[in-house]
């Protein structure tokens, strides 16, 4: 499933065409990166980590919250720390909350089950005559 999750310049969070999220329901927290890289990863506050409360937003829906809850838990977060720009790594950080968001939200459509068609049995049939012929001529004369 592909999902067009975005962010917007005032820290909103569109998930779906129907739900955006506002940035005063977004908590963010900025850290160091840590890993390896030195100084400007030891003291440089690069690596973003922003956090949804999905039972506190007043944007979703009671069964929209209800689904979220049940699939991705009362708190969702996302981190980016692949940038050594915390622009980025915040731009990174709520698409991937987007995203998630997304998914927690995504639907299913149940299969309907299908019956074979006629022609498509009868192409299975004469493929099962053809090679049980094959086989057949393989057979040595005194198999029986």
């Amino acid at each position: 499933m592909e999902v067009r999750a975005r962010a917007l310049a005032d820290g909103a969070l569109v998930v779906t065409s129907q739900l955006t999220i506002p940035s005063a329901e977004i908590h963010t927290r900025v850290t160091t990166s840590g890993g390896p890289g030195g100084q400007h990863a030891n003291r440089t506050l690069s690596k973003v980590i922003v956090t949804f409360d999905v039972e506190a937003s007043r944007t979703l829906d009671e069964r929209t919250r209800q689904r979220l809850v049940q699939r991705m838990g009362p708190l969702i977060r996302a981190s980016a720390s692949e940038s050594r720009s915390q622009v980025q790594n915040r731009e990174a950080a709520l698409t991937n909350l987007a995203r998630r968001i997304a998914l927690g939200l995504h639907e299913e459509v149940p299969r309907r089950a299908t019956r074979p068609t006629k022609s498509s049995v009868h192409r299975r049939l004469e493929d099962k005559r053809r090679r049980s012929s094959t086989k057949l001529g393989r057979r040595s004369a005194n198999d029986d």
